[in-house]
């Protein structure tokens, strides 16, 4: 064996990448090797054997999850939600390409099912998510975390879970069953949720275990649901029969360094971070997402609360209300744009200012946006045609997606 190892000899021995190596050097999972007088790092044997436990872990934990199969694996975009961006990826990168020369961080505020974050993640960038429900923290907490987990106990977990059988009814089902759920489904639903708290208080799962498990949880029963998408309401007839079935989150690993994540008010936190890509894609209308998304915020939280009306909403969920939705939509959107700390904005928004029913009708303009913006920096509008999920009420002719680039003065 060598006696000096040199860091171009480990980058071939093992075919791994600079940047993966610094990496995991930089997020403690190898020690820093020993600099000569010109500050090259020398490696040493024992180096070398930490080195391949590290990639013997790595492996046995992808194994673990292929051994799945990818058709049963759940990605994040597995999930229906209102204004989801997933098919205008591809448009927000080619804006980001042609305005952008390199970037190490991604910002997105108002992350959503986190879906564009996810992109940039694959890419390799850092990305710093957010978002006022609860239920999204979460799925970014089981998808961008660095946390540590164990992969083949969740997958053992989730077939236990799977497999169980319950009779006896939970609030859950007295509350959303043969409503939102069939019966068995919703029982199972709260069974599921109650033994995975059970399980972390228990100290058999860690944090992150917990939030991956919750997850997996939550697009199942998203997927079950008796709903056109989202919990305004659910349907009279109860024909959606589909059985409770959690998968395996597909989690990219190596992708995951140094990430942030937040569950808290946007236009607090923009003044806290710094980025080089802001993509802000707040709400557009007086449709509230905590109203939409009521079951799955009780589901995440679990902490069984009053409820009222048909829908089953809960009662206290102001601390989820959006400003964006309101009347004071313009003055908000104003006060996050001066505050933001990036190089470069992204600002997603549709054409429905007076299109669709009332609650659809955009509370921002297209003049009053680009008017904040020039107070920042200079500005340039995009469109693109794109059919958005929506509540299924209205039908709306020459529906387009805007997309404003401002870069900062």
């Amino acid at each position: 064996m060598l006696k000096e190892i040199s860091t171009k000899y480990i980058l071939k021995e093992f075919d791994i990448s600079r940047q993966t190596l610094y990496n995991w050097i930089h997020e403690g999972l190898l020690n820093e090797p020993v600099k000569d007088w010109r500050g090259w790092r020398i490696w040493t044997q024992e180096d070398l054997d930490q080195l391949r436990k590290l990639l013997s872990e790595k492996n046995n934990k992808n194994l673990s999850i292929q051994k799945h199969n990818d058709d049963t694996l759940l990605e994040m975009s597995n999930r229906r939600y209102l204004g989801s961006k997933q098919k205008l990826i591809d448009f927000i990168e080619s804006i980001i390409r042609e305005n952008v020369e390199n970037f190490n961080t991604f910002f997105e505020p108002f992350a959503g099912t986190g879906v564009v974050s996810n992109y940039y993640n694959n890419q390799n960038k850092v990305v710093i998510v957010n978002d006022i429900l609860k239920s999204n923290y979460i799925a970014y907490d089981t998808f961008f975390s660095s946390e540590s987990y164990d992969a083949e106990k969740l997958i053992h977990t989730i077939k236990q879970l799977n497999e169980a059988i319950i009779n006896d009814d939970n609030y859950m089902s007295v509350n959303f069953g043969d409503r939102y759920f069939t019966i068995q489904n919703a029982r199972k639903i709260g069974y599921i949720r109650d033994e995975i708290d059970v399980l972390y208080e228990q100290n058999s799962i860690n944090a992150r275990e917990k939030n991956i498990l919750i997850t997996s949880l939550l697009y199942a029963a998203d997927k079950a649901a008796n709903t056109c998408g989202h919990y305004d309401a659910y349907r009279e007839t109860l024909d959606n029969i589909k059985e409770l079935e959690l998968l395996m989150p597909n989690i990219n690993d190596d992708a995951n360094i140094n990430n942030q994540i937040y569950n808290c008010d946007a236009n607090v936190l923009v003044k806290e971070v710094q980025a080089d890509v802001t993509y802000i894609d707040t709400p557009y209308n007086s449709r509230q997402y905590g109203d939409a998304y009521h079951l799955l915020e009780n589901i995440a939280e679990n902490k069984k609360p009053e409820l009222q009306g048909k829908a089953k909403k809960i009662k206290q969920r102001s601390h989820i209300k959006s400003n964006y939705c309101t009347v004071k939509a313009v003055d908000t959107f104003r006060d996050l744009i001066e505050n933001v700390r990036t190089k470069h904005i992204l600002v997603s928004y549709n054409n429905m200012a007076k299109k669709g029913n009332g609650r659809s009708n955009a509370k921002i303009s297209n003049e009053e946006i680009i008017e904040i913006l020039k107070q920042k920096g200079e500005v340039k509008v995009y469109e693109t045609d794109f059919n958005a999920f929506t509540t299924g009420k209205s039908k709306i002719d020459n529906h387009k997606e805007l997309i404003y680039y401002c870069r900062v003065n």
